[in-house]
């Protein structure tokens, strides 16, 4: 069962790499520091467990997006609205 879930896992990590490349401390902050959580974790066996570390991650995943999006669009304000009220 948890060799089923490997598949999940890794791709869990790759989209988090992927989304970690714009994050606003630096790529390599962000590398680091979910190297370590990968690794913190690499030894759980039981699937319940590993199914939610993979929703945490799920959830990590949706934050970072909200993080993106809120940062994009407060840039796209700022070109196009000034302050001067």
């Amino acid at each position: 069962m948890a060799n089923s879930l490997r598949g999940e896992v890794l791709n869990l990590y790759k989209n988090l790499l992927y989304l970690g490349r714009e994050y606003p401390k630096g790529a390599d902050y962000f590398r680091s520091r979910l190297k370590a959580a990968f690794l913190k974790n690499k030894d759980v066996k039981d699937p319940e467990k590993i199914k939610e570390l993979i929703a945490r991650g799920e959830f990590v995943i949706k934050e970072l997006e909200a993080l993106y999006f809120l940062r994009k669009y407060r840039a796209m304000k700022q070109r196009y609205y000034s302050d001067d009220k």
